[in-house]
């Protein structure tokens, strides 16, 4: 299709449509526009008329309150649209938000959405400022007047036409291209009108100004409508929809644009080109490479010859490339521009935000001065930074991959600085980058820009930049000024007389160029030089009185500018400026800098003294340049050396300006001798050399601690990418490599392995990695990582290593700071002498060693006066002391990170302090106020010198605190600030798991008030350490982060780790919290051991017996034997055998995870089969994915093979009752046992179960454990009611207390085996690493490369299975192998099939990761996958087709892979309820290591565990020592005594007691007290304990109504909502909920909302930043959810059933899953609440609840026409069932002709599919139509017969029955009206009739069709007899599948009162929508003889007798 010729869209996103037109005749349209624009602004409600309107209105007393308010809605209005818009703007947007907030008295939903509209996120407190302010104006007034103001406005623009309404359209120009499909619905976008400005706020944001008001508020603009109108005629042609912006968008740009379309096609580039006529020469040759293709370029040209506008034109080569449908997509990319020097950094920043600004692209400068927050970076598209920090930034493998992968372009300014000491860096960032670019085969642009070098060819190679296509080289001749050059030699005898000649030379030369007119630069090489050559200049010229040369034009601007000079802190600048002369160096401040640049360029500076710096950071060109003097002072050799020749072209590159001059001049002032020297080199130039060596250790350590070099080969291969390997084979020598060596080994391999070895030792010295030289191993270490991460150099970590120790004070600590290798260029200056002095008397507070004369010195005393805020004089000094500050900063943060991974508690703490005492600039023992910028100083030293510490200002009233400072009205701000510091409060709770390793539960709560200037928006971090103050240790440290929500709400965070203990105890260890920001924000807290008891320790293992191993024979059985494919069992279950299969015992079968456990339960289960052949055998697993794969094993071996009957019984599969009846063995899954069993009495089925297996029993101790412990506690309850002994068989993995869980299943000696878990069948090997990192995310993938190296050692071509803790990790990790696997000879290693096969099984996938994986020989396996790709993956890893698998941890319980290699990636997972990362389970740990090794082929498994480094000593000892196994019933404890109550088989508090002694529960509280926070084992403690455990769960269900107590207090009654939740399986809190907020009518919002409320819900996973898919999700859903809580659980499942019912696109396939588990719970949730309506007899409610589950199981609202729930038939369709007529005439006609809802089609239909088909012929293909017919033909049409039995009493023989008609007839007819008798009771007796029309062939099931809904679901009926009038339930009934015929009896009291009655019935389906009937029973209810109600009694007296 072709695309409209102009590309409309793209300005509409841009801001051009404001400066819309490039045309000549600018300034005439431009006032017609700002003509416009004021009259439409004067139509609306203006600021200026409100202010108007006040003063008229009001006297001057109240005028001044109310000008106050006015400042505040001003200031609101100013935060909104953010501080950089103009006046105008502001004004408006206030008058805005009065307009807005007039007649309201709080901020609502509607204003926020309006506010938000107009000017997109804002903060909130700014909108409630607004909102009070103007409400406080308001009072003033009546609510007319003001109405009246504002109606005024509107008044007055009632009558304009507006612009576009009188435009007809015509649209077949052309067609549209279109990719995102988009329904168009006009109801949800209608608010567009013609309005632009209007259309811009509320579409484009970000970039339309925020001023303008929209004119009109019409709800459908007539545009809009056309198109609207136009696109809904053609979309029926189309396959997609375009959407209507952008249509409308288009249309506005045509109707509004005076452009033509040609002008417009390469808008981009000359939108940001505005103003420039051409390119120049050197820009037009390189244009057609730089703007069209994607080449790497080098360009070497010389300055000034516009390479800024060559990056420029590259920049807009990739924003091109993201360029779709007028669309800059703005997350795509990021462009990161390099320039050398900060100052450099700000200018390019400018320059590009200007240019870009049209295109929406935002440019941020991210250096050390500008740091920007994540947040800030994400929204950036361009960042322009120095070498240093992007090194940073990519050094860091962590927060910012996501970062370094999606630049697309580098820009590297300056180029030739590679010679410079900053070469280096240079070097790494390319070296990373080409590496980044190969790894993960994406593309990343490189362009480099430098001086004209000699050897260009060699940095091209270095940049791997194509000579013929991407370098260009420009020399000297194209200099846009041509330059004259002068060399002056200066001879003379002594130094003295040398510096005089040469300031006389330099006067002249300038002197002769201020005549002539022009701007002079002189470059000096120092900054106090500066100063001196200046004030020379000036003596010479006052002395030779040529002063007034030099003296600035005076003008009006000059005036201005003296005053801005006169504001400078700068005494020299202020001196000088008056003569026409001025300084410039890096020591000043940034604002004087500025200042003097713009003097300079506006011509009131002559004479500009500045040193080189200027020449590299700042584009200011002069006239003439003149360069005084060529010695420069290196502080690295501390002597003079001769200036680089770099450093003078560059500078002689600023003569000369190119819009002024023709040419320009350039002068060297040096001594005679040098003057030969630098013709020569300006004439021919040496090549730039290496500096790499130099810094090569800390460069190699930065990419160790990434993670990319991780052996020597590797880092060989690194050194390859550097510049100094491109000059180490061009110029051997200088890099000490003799030639000889070099002819033998032209690649230098040798010579780089040797220089990496070298240096991987030294860094091997100094702990920054370890190096195994045997292997060429590199690993990194936490020295090395800090060290990378905090940018610091070898040398200082040699230094640290020698003088740092756990016990230093902190005057030690600035003295070690200060001998850090980064302040070696900081050296003492003579003149600075004095003055340090001075500040280290003054302002000095701790010692500083080594004085004033060292450097070193000097170095701490200007720390301490940067820290005690002390004045300097002398800028030299004010410079360094910034320079010590920026780095002293980051040393000590990095001193505190070795200190906390020393695990030094004192020092750690010390070293934090100090870090904020440099950040904040206080000492620690000041007041922790001088945080606070409000409070005035003079208060401050008061609150010092009275000592009021923190504590006690918050115990003290604001009035006190006002008296004790002499300060009445400061009080209340210092009470303020006092609570905003913030402060936690910590409780710890600590739990023995075994005598050596204590749990801690920390629970934290913020206790501080929050406040958005002072905390900011997001959290505060706080470090948290465990410390022991006897060894001086720290056993566990973690970062934290309290969310503002969270001090907001003042929700206690739950933090849980695990620390060691050692006998004997200590007496107490602290947990200390410390704020990471603010100074004396720490809390203490104390975990006692005084009353800790240790558990008991543990019986040994049983020892595996060395037994001859048993023949299958011994089964006695070859129906058996069959069964096996081996002949002989293992040694474990040789040991086993004889008391499993001849012997009843109960037995605890503990082995680990692979020794044939499941045989074990066949040889139990055949035991049942032999001597029991008439009871059940009941298999309990904790997975529905076990039971299923149990199922698809014994359905084939036990069914087929034994003849025994298999049954599996889980939430997805409920078989009926005579299936159960006749199976042998049940499958099934706790929960669904639990449930089924709780009505044992009534289920025979139970009461014939004699074994159970509980496989996996050591998951009692997980949070679904409670539920095994209760089933096993019911069974011995059971067996002693029945007498018939059940036995039980538990087997698990290798226990610690097997004793006890023995002890509780009645295990003695006999049946007892714990084997230890070394007695795998395979052995295993285990290797364990720690990670560093507090963010999960980028920890994870700091553990990429480490895996991969993990499948290349340990197994390279055997099945690998890692494990990762989320669907999102499968595939990250997935994709991150495939890197890494590009980089391999072999890419494809992995796939062990022919690829072509492999081909054909991707085309078969649905997952589009998946197809890219496999063909890697990678699979991906999680919940997430659909069922069928789940099995593809499965079956090509058994059968060793792909080599590697990545599952989620579910896969280690759910099926049996082994493999050779397990990989466990990471041991947390996110947990959705506590919204943080959480450890797994060490249960789920150990069994995914179980899956290592695989018995028939390996002789060893392998498991690779990589941790989070805090808790590798946690997984070292459990993992090779069994963990105790402890209860968790106390959490549900609850539950599941109302489930027993409920039962009948607890009926008092005694019996409760009793029923918890059965319990595993008690076992351990007598074993592990303090784990259950139990003082003593006395028989009275224990008594005691319980009995408040008991109390406490009773008192919690009697106030969720679900049990009564008794008046004896002893005795326990169920009540109605106790039976309820027992029966559905639900928590008592959610039938508390029920009953609380069911009301007599609920709608379908609310019930909806109190469904997604329930407690089942909360465990519902919100993953992370799920909370944004939720909010976007909810945009397109009909209710409204609380937009405060996108990150609760119960708003995902309310978004979730509300998508399920609109059947709404998810946003990702975990919310698919997400939503099967929503809908699995919500009917038996809905069933609970329909009874409990039920039960209180609200008919609306029941009725609308029955709906809820129809909608629910069909996944439509009850408004949709019922014809939609037909499969395939969506909305479009349905004209075609109101058109369609049947050709049948008379009776069966119906009264109308069309078909509205599902009974009519099935009427007309007939059950003939022919009637159908003809029907849907053109809508649907065959396949689709077979579909809806089957739904169609299935479904039930029941006819219903109603009568009535009862007593009459004028009926013969007593009882008698009366038919009620069901068709509807007149209302007056007396014969409907049936005559009953008041208060009797009568039975409603319901036939229920289906009937067949014969249209469905084949065998009837009694599964409803139910496409939409996850599991089958039988079809059944809902019976509701109610009375409208009143709107009360009378009965309710279900009634299962009717088969044929059915009769429902209904039994219900007549009224008391005679009179005339009108019940319905309504008879529902539980499953379709729209098949409900419903039938009006009238009674005529008389009064009963005395006769009848006597014979009444009488029978039930009779009745009563026979029950007896």
């Amino acid at each position: 299709m072709a695309l409209p010729r102009l590309t409309g869209a793209l300005r509409s996103f841009s801001n051009v449509t404001k400066q819309d037109n490039y045309n000549e005749e600018v300034a005439d349209l431009k006032m017609k526009r700002s003509k416009l624009h004021e009259q439409i602004v004067g139509l609306d409600l203006t600021w200026k008329k409100i202010v108007k309107f006040l003063n008229e209105k009001l006297e001057t007393s109240e005028m001044q309150s109310v000008n106050e308010d006015l400042k505040d809605i001003l200031q609101a209005a100013k935060q909104i649209v953010g501080m950089d818009n103009g006046k105008e703007v502001i004004e408006s947007a206030a008058a805005f938000l009065f307009q807005t907030f007039h007649l309201k008295d709080c901020v609502g939903h509607k204003e926020t959405k309006a506010i938000k509209q107009m000017f997109g996120p804002f903060p909130s407190s700014s909108a409630t400022a607004a909102c009070n302010a103007t409400n406080r104006i308001t009072s003033h007034f009546h609510q007319d007047s003001l109405t009246a103001l504002v109606q005024m406005t509107k008044e007055e623009n009632g009558d304009r036409v507006l612009f576009g309404k009188n435009l007809a359209f015509s649209f077949d120009m052309h067609d549209l291209d279109y990719f995102d499909e988009l329904p168009i619905n006009g109801e949800s976008q209608k608010t567009i009108s013609l309005d632009y400005k209007k259309f811009m706020n509320e579409h484009f944001q970000e970039h339309s100004t925020p001023g303008l008001k929209p004119v009109e508020k019409t709800n459908d603009s007539f545009l809009w409508c056309e198109v609207e109108k136009y696109l809904n005629a053609t979309l029926n042609e189309m396959a997609e929809a375009t959407r209507i912006e952008d249509l409308c968008c288009t249309l506005y740009d045509m109707l509004a644009s005076v452009k033509s379309g040609d002008e417009l096609q390469n808008e981009i580039g000359q939108l940001a080109f505005k103003g420039m006529r051409r390119l120049n020469r050197i820009q037009s040759i390189v244009f057609e490479t730089a703007y069209n293709t994607n080449e790497n370029m080098l360009i070497c040209a010389p300055t000034g010859a516009g390479k800024t506008n060559i990056a420029m034109l590259t920049v807009l080569h990739e924003i091109r490339q993201h360029f779709q449908q007028g669309v800059i997509k703005k997350n795509e990319f990021k462009i990161v521009y390099v320039a050398p020097m900060k100052a450099l950094a700000a200018e390019m920043t400018n320059y590009f935000s200007k240019r870009l600004e049209p295109l929406g692209i935002v440019v941020k400068e991210l250096t050390g001065d500008m740091q920007l927050s994540k947040s800030e970076i994400l929204r950036t598209q361009m960042l322009v930074t120095t070498p240093e920090k992007w090194d940073v930034v990519t050094r860091k493998s962590v927060g910012d991959v996501a970062l370094s992968q999606i630049v697309k372009l580098l820009i590297l300014d300056e180029v030739h600085l590679l010679h410079e000491d900053r070469g280096p860096v240079l070097e790494s960032i390319v070296a990373r980058t080409l590496r980044q670019v190969e790894s993960t085969q994406s593309m990343i642009r490189i362009l480099g820009l430098s001086a004209t070098l000699p050897n260009y060819l060699d940095v091209a190679t270095f940049l791997h930049v194509n000579p013929c296509i991407g370098l260009f080289y420009f020399d000297g001749r194209f200099r846009p000024v041509p330059l004259g050059q002068t060399f002056l030699g200066v001879k003379s005898a002594n130094k003295v007389q040398q510096l005089n000649n040469m300031d006389e030379v330099c006067y002249e030369s300038v002197l002769k160029q201020v005549k002539a007119g022009h701007q002079v630069m002189v470059f000096v090489h120092a900054r106090n030089a500066t100063v001196r050559t200046a004030m020379s200049l000036i003596e010479r010229a006052k002395n030779n009185g040529q002063i007034s040369c030099f003296l600035p034009s005076q003008g009006p601007e000059y005036g201005h500018a003296e005053k801005q000079v006169q504001k400078s802190r700068n005494k020299q600048v202020r001196e000088l400026f008056p003569e026409g002369f001025s300084i410039h160096h890096a020591g000043m401040l940034r604002q004087d800098r500025n200042l003097v640049e713009n003097l300079f360029s506006n011509g009131h500076i002559k004479v500009l003294v500045c040193t080189a710096t200027l020449a590299w950071g700042v584009n200011l060109p002069a006239h003439a340049v003149i360069i005084k003097g060529t010695q420069i002072y290196a502080a690295k050799r501390g002597s003079f050396v001769d200036l680089g020749i770099l450093d003078v072209m560059q500078i002689f590159g600023r003569a000369g300006r190119p819009q002024f001059d023709r040419f320009g001049e350039g002068i060297i002032i040096t001594t005679h001798d040098k003057l030969s020297h630098y013709l020569t080199l300006l004439t021919q130039q040496n090549p730039i050399e290496s500096q790499f060596l130099e810094s090569l250790a800390d460069n190699l350590n930065a990419e160790i601690a990434l993670g990319t070099v991780t052996n020597v080969e590797e880092a060989v291969k690194w050194i390859s990418y550097t510049y100094l390997y491109v000059r180490m084979r061009a110029n051997p020598l200088v890099y000490g490599i003799s030639h000889k060596a070099y002819q033998i080994d032209p690649a230098l391999t040798k010579h780089r392995e040797q220089l990496v070895i070298e240096v991987g030792r030294k860094l091997d010295k100094a702990r920054m990695i370890r190096f195994e030289e045997r292997t060429g191993y590199f690993s990194s270490t936490d020295l090395g990582r800090t060290a990378s991460h905090y940018y610091i150099k070898y040398n200082t970590i040699e230094t640290f290593n020698e003088l740092f120790d756990a016990h230093k004070t902190e005057s030690d600590i600035l003295a070690i700071v200060s001998k850090a290798e980064e302040f070696d260029q900081i050296k003492v200056r003579e003149e600075e002498i004095e003055e340090l002095d001075a500040l280290l008397n003054n302002f000095c507070e701790l010692s500083a060693p080594g004085g004033v004369e060292n450097s070193y010195g000097k170095i701490n005393i200007l720390l301490q006066t940067y820290i005690s805020r002390g004045e300097m004089d002398s800028f030299s000094l004010i410079s360094d002391s910034a320079y010590v500050a920026q780095n002293a900063a980051r040393i000590v943060r990095a001193l505190f990170e070795i200190a906390l991974r020393k695990r030094w508690p004192a020092m750690t703490y010390r070293l934090l302090n100090l870090s904020k005492v440099i950040d904040k600039r206080l000492w620690g023992w000041a007041s922790p106020l001088r945080q606070f910028p409000v409070l005035p100083p003079h208060i401050l030293t008061r609150l010092e010198e009275k000592n009021l510490t923190v504590d006690k200002l918050k115990d003290m009233r604001k009035d006190e605190i006002g008296h004790m400072l002499h300060h009445v009205n400061i009080g209340l701000k210092v009470k303020q600030c006092v609570h905003q510091i913030p402060s936690v409060t910590m409780e710890a709770s600590i739990q023995p798991i075994t005598r050596t390793v204590l749990r801690v539960t920390l629970s934290i709560c913020p206790d501080f008030t929050w406040s958005d200037q002072v905390h900011g928006t997001v959290g505060e971090p706080w470090w948290i350490w465990v410390e022991d103050p006897t060894n001086d240790h720290i056993y566990h440290s973690e970062y934290f982060i309290v969310l503002k929500k969270q001090v907001l709400s003042k929700e206690a965070q739950l933090l849980v780790f695990t620390i060691p203990i050692f006998e004997p105890l200590p007496s107490q260890y602290y947990i200390r919290a410390v704020s990471d920001r603010w100074l004396g924000a720490e809390a203490v807290c104390i975990i006692n051991f005084q009353h800790l008891i240790l558990p008991e320790r543990h019986p040994p293992h049983t020892e595996l017996l060395d037994l001859q191993p048993l023949p299958v024979t011994a089964l006695g059985c070859e129906a058996y034997e069959a069964l096996y494919n081996f002949s002989h069992f293992n040694p474990v279950q040789t040991q086993i055998f004889h008391t499993l299969y001849h012997t009843d015992c109960n037995v605890l079968l503990g082995a680990p995870t692979g020794s044939g456990k499941t045989v074990a339960a066949e040889l139990a289960i055949f035991r049942v089969f032999n001597k029991y052949p008439t009871s059940k055998a009941v298999y309990i697993a904790p997975l529905k994915a076990l039971v299923r794969e149990r199922m698809d094993d014994w359905k084939v071996r036990i069914e087929e093979k034994l003849g025994k009957k298999v049954i599996e019984l889980t939430g997805d599969v409920t078989p009926d009752m005579k299936s159960i009846a006749k199976a042998d063995l049940i499958v099934t899954t706790p929960e669904k046992w639990d449930g089924v069993s709780r009505s044992w009495q009534n289920r025979n089925y139970v009461k014939q179960v004699t074994i159970l297996i509980i496989d996996e029993i050591h998951l009692l101790g997980e949070e679904r454990g409670p539920v095994l412990e209760v089933i096993v506690s019911r069974t011995n309850f059971i067996s002693s009611h029945t007498e018939k002994p059940v036995r039980i068989v538990g087997l698990s993995t290798a226990l610690a207390n097997a004793r006890d869980l023995a002890d509780w299943l009645n295990i003695h000696q006999m049946g007892l085996f714990n084997f230890r878990p070394s007695v795998r069948p395979v052995p295993l090997e285990v290797h364990i690493q720690g990670f560093p990192g507090q963010h999960y995310c980028p920890r994870m993938a700091s553990m990429n490369k480490p895996t991969f190296q993990a499948i290349r050692s340990h197994s390279p071509a055997k099945p690998v299975l890692i494990f990762v803790s989320s669907r999102r990790q499968t595939r990250l990790t997935a994709l991150e192998l495939i890197a890494f696997l590009a980089t391999e000879e072999d890419p494809k290693q992995w796939l062990n099939m022919d690829e072509r096969e492999m081909e054909d099984i991707i085309g078969t996938l649905r997952d589009s990761n998946l197809k890219l994986t496999l063909a890697f020989g990678i699979g991906m396996h999680h919940a997430g996958l659909h069922e069928r790709d789940r099995k593809t993956v499965e079956e090509l890893f058994v059968n060793c087709k792909v080599q590697v698998l990545i599952a989620t941890s579910t896969l280690a319980w759910g099926v049996n892979f082994p493999a050779h290699l397990v990989i466990i990636k990471g041991t947390e997972y996110y947990d959705g309820k506590t919204r943080r990362y959480v450890d797994f389970p060490i249960t789920d740990v150990l069994q995914m290591m179980g899956r290592a090794g695989r018995p028939q082929f390996d002789d060893q498994g392998k498991a690779v565990i990589l941790v989070h480094d805090i808790k590798k000593d946690f997984y070292k000892k459990f993992l090779y020592e069994p963990f105790p196994v402890e209860s968790s019933l106390l959490g549900v404890l609850s539950d599941h005594l109302n489930a027993e109550i409920a039962g009948g088989t607890i009926t008092s508090k005694q019996d409760a007691m009793d029923y918890i002694t059965w319990t595993y529960f008690f076992r351990r509280l007598i074993m592990n007290p303090s784990y259950y926070n139990l003082s003593d084992v006395s028989h009275d403690s224990v008594n005691k304990f319980l009995s408040n455990l008991v109390e406490k769960s009773l008192v919690e269900l009697e106030h969720s109504y679900c049990i009564e107590i008794g008046e004896d207090n002893r005795s326990i009654e169920p009540l109605t909502y106790g039976r309820i939740a027992s029966y559905y399986y639900l928590k008592h809190q959610t039938v508390k909920m029920f009953k609380e907020r069911l009301k007599p009518e609920c709608g379908t919002e609310e019930l909806l909302s109190i469904l997604s409320d329930a407690e089942e819900y909360t465990d519902l996973p919100v993953r992370h930043n799920e909370d944004h898919m939720n909010s976007e999700l909810a945009k397109c859903l009909p209710f409204e959810s609380n937009p405060h809580s996108f990150d609760s659980p119960h708003t995902k499942a309310h978004l979730l059933l509300q998508a399920h019912l609109s059947r709404t696109m998810l946003p990702c396939p975990d919310y698919d899953t997400d939503t099967k588990t929503v809908l699995d719970q919500a009917l038996r949730v809905c069933q609970a609440m329909l009874d409990v309506a039920a039960n209180q007899g609200w008919l609306v409610t029941v009725l609308n609840i029955s709906n809820l589950v129809q909608m629910v199981v069909q996944g439509r609202w009850l408004k949709d026409s019922s014809l939609l729930t037909v499969p395939n038939i969506e909305l479009h369709h349905l004209h075609i069932f109101r058109k369609w007529s049947s050709g049948i005439k008379g009776p069966r006609a119906g009264c109308h002709g069309f078909i509205e809802c599902l009974p009519e089609l099935i009427h007309a239909c007939g059950g003939k599919d022919h009637v159908f088909s003809s029907m849907m012929e053109n809508e649907l293909p065959a396949a689709k139509m077979k579909q809806a017919w089957n739904f169609l033909s299935r479904l039930p049409v029941i006819d219903v017969g109603l009568s009535v039995k009862g007593w009459w009493d004028d009926s013969v023989e007593g009882h008698g029955e009366l038919a009620i008609t069901t068709l509807t007839s007149d209302k007056r007819d007396d014969n409907r009206w049936i005559r009953l008798h008041a208060d009797q009771e009568y039975v409603l007796q319901v036939s229920l009739q289906r009937v067949h029309a014969g249209f469905h062939k084949g065998k009837q099931d009694s599964h409803a069709v139910t496409p939409r809904f996850p599991k089958l679901k039988d079809e059944g009926w809902f019976l509701i007899l109610g009375e409208v009038d009143k709107r009360e339930l009378i009965a309710l009934k279900r009634v299962g599948y009717i088969r044929n015929h059915h009769v429902v009896s209904i039994s219900f009291y007549t009224p008391e009162v005679p009179g005339r009655y009108i019940y319905t019935l309504y008879f529902m389906s539980d499953c379709y929508l729209g098949l409900d009937q419903q039938y009006d029973i009238h009674l005529n209810v008389t009064p009963a003889s005395i006769s009848a109600q006597v014979n009444e009694e009488v029978s039930d007296a009779l009745t009563d007798l026979k029950v007896q």
